[in-house]
């Protein structure tokens, strides 16, 4: 497989079923910003997580970060169905839901940081909550798999009790935010 095709050189590129479309169209932001996220996913994961199992499910939502990407890539007049399914959003509720039971209760906002792996699984989850503006920017003017949408939706909860989790594993403290005022 060639790396480069040169087709992108006039600022172009082609979705899923080789329709032609501008580098700078919602459809290529939404996906792109994706990409971004399952970057800084494969960031924090480069730098250490204290347990294999949050590893293993991270590996796992890399994946489906693709899945969704592929979905995006599919232009409306070729979709069916999308590889993104509830049973995807359902796995990810349940994982935010057993880090909920384990964690201390939120009394207030806390400061992203903490251990280097949750540090970057934080900047993961402001980029997630971005894909999920972009994708819901497109939805508005085209058609978007419903259950990728959730999928985005619940991958910020999902990144942001995942940090906290980290925290927790590896003792850091959680700082509260407090006004300045």
């Amino acid at each position: 497989m060639k790396i480069y095709t040169r087709g992108g050189d006039k600022g172009k590129t082609q979705l899923i079923g080789c329709k032609e479309v501008h580098k700078h169209s919602q459809r290529i932001e939404a996906y792109g910003t994706l990409d971004e996220v399952n970057s800084f996913i494969g960031l924090a994961l480069a730098n250490g997580l204290s347990t294999e199992a949050m590893m293993d499910e991270l590996h796992r939502i890399q994946h489906l970060l693709f899945d969704c990407g592929t979905d995006l890539a599919t232009p409306p007049e070729a979709m069916t169905e999308g590889r993104v399914q509830q049973q995807h959003v359902d796995w990810l509720e349940e994982r935010i839901d057993h880090y909920t039971s384990v964690l201390p209760p939120l009394q207030s906002f806390i400061l992203p940081g903490g251990s280097t792996g949750a540090a970057h699984l934080h900047v993961a989850r402001t980029v997630a909550r971005r894909a999920e503006r972009e994708v819901m920017r497109l939805s508005a003017t085209e058609a978007v798999y419903p259950d990728t949408m959730s999928f985005i939706n619940r991958l910020s909860d999902y990144l942001f009790v995942a940090a906290r989790f980290i925290n927790l594993e590896d003792g850091k403290e959680e700082y509260v935010y407090q006004s300045q005022k």
